[in-house]
């Protein structure tokens, strides 16, 4: 528990530092555009919170190397090295406003090809037909795990859209991965996932729900590197641990942007990569929250900004725990990723025509009546 809590300490300071000198740094960490397509804040804020992430991962890291000798045991600082690529790719970005999603990207493949390298994370069995040939040889699977990692690193960052969304759900997974760890007796990964979750608490403390600063690119991008590396290890080290389990763990944000690409791609003609404001969680705020009785102001938007992650939250409960059950059994894993599928889509379908579930909440139109 020492590592969460030492990077639940840091993390939590430097977004203490951050919020309180947010306006001498304002011109560089704010996010100033609050009337885009995935935009749903009210006022300006920092969007640098993936420097309390590295700050408290990189204080949970040192401490699982220092006191130790073997060579093994440098992987907590190698594997965050490796990660520096992905996340100073997202901090640019954050500040600039001038990296495009292509080159953040990149950035993050860089990072996975650098894990492959140093610290032996590689996909080497799918359990998949085909894939396993692919994956035998060494080159087959250093791409495969790079562009596993690089989509994993953009699928979290896609779902970064609202306060605590992205941010609690990489916790959930990662605490998921810690318990995996520990049942197989991998206490070094296991010790690695909880850092993680430390360093996500003591930034989930100023961002949600008051959204005091925001996670970025920088600390998405990085979130997703980390998670899908320690899900790889995992699976490496320990060869009872299905394939399935990373990839039901993580299904909801890959799924989430799978369906984005083919929904802009091949329904609506447009770049993949284009931004817009159809996503699952955008359309939970814009037809059931966003219209919610109450006043216009700063607060409340932000607290309906709030209000909108826990619908997700949910969602993505609803494939880590089976993940968590069942994470040796792989044709079990393989019917839960199948009806993951199927549940989201006639989710998404039924928002779109206006007939979620009642449970949903006040509808579109339902407002203040004074």
């Amino acid at each position: 528990m020492l590592p969460l809590l030492l990077a639940l300490a840091a993390s939590f300071l430097v977004t203490l530092w951050v919020v309180r000198s947010s306006k001498a740094h304002a011109h560089l960490s704010h996010d100033d555009d609050v009337s885009g397509p995935q935009k749903f804040h009210a006022h300006p804020v920092p969007r640098i919170g993936g420097l309390s992430i590295l700050g408290g991962l990189a204080l949970g890291a040192a401490w699982l190397t220092w006191p130790r000798s073997a060579a093994a045991n440098a992987l907590p600082m190698l594997l965050l090295a490796c990660g520096l690529p992905a996340f100073a790719a997202g901090l640019v970005e954050d500040m600039t406003k001038n990296v495009s999603p292509r080159r953040r990207l990149l950035a993050t493949a860089v990072s996975a090809a650098l894990a492959v390298w140093l610290v032996d994370a590689v996909i080497v069995r799918t359990e998949l037909p085909g894939l396993d040939s692919v994956v035998a040889w060494p080159l087959g699977a250093a791409a495969v795990t790079v562009f596993v990692v690089a989509g994993v690193a953009n699928a979290i960052n896609i779902i970064d859209g609202f306060n605590g969304l992205a941010s609690m759900c990489v916790l959930i997974m990662l605490a998921s991965v810690a318990y995996v760890a520990h049942a197989v007796g991998d206490p070094l990964i296991a010790a690695l996932a909880l850092a993680g979750v430390g360093a996500i608490l003591g930034f989930f403390v100023w961002n949600f729900p008051a959204g005091l600063v925001f996670l970025g690119d920088g600390g998405a991008y990085f979130l997703g590197f980390y998670l899908a590396e320690l899900a790889i290890l995992l699976l490496h080290r320990n060869p009872e641990v299905s394939p399935m389990f990373p990839l039901l763990l993580c299904i909801y944000p890959v799924f989430e942007t799978l369906f984005s690409i083919y929904r802009r791609k091949l329904l609506r003609g447009r770049p993949a990569g284009m931004p817009d404001g159809a996503h699952l969680h955008s359309l939970i705020y814009r037809r059931f929250l966003r219209w919610a009785a109450g006043e216009r102001t700063a607060r409340e938007l932000t607290r309906r900004n709030s209000m909108t992650s826990p619908y997700l939250w949910m969602l993505c409960m609803a494939s880590v725990i089976p993940a968590t059950l069942w994470w040796d059994h792989t044709p079990l894993l393989m019917a839960f990723i199948a009806l993951f599928a199927v549940s989201y889509l006639s989710l998404y379908w039924r928002i779109v025509r206006f007939r979620a579930p009642r449970w949903f909440g006040p509808r579109r139109g339902a407002r203040h009546q004074g």
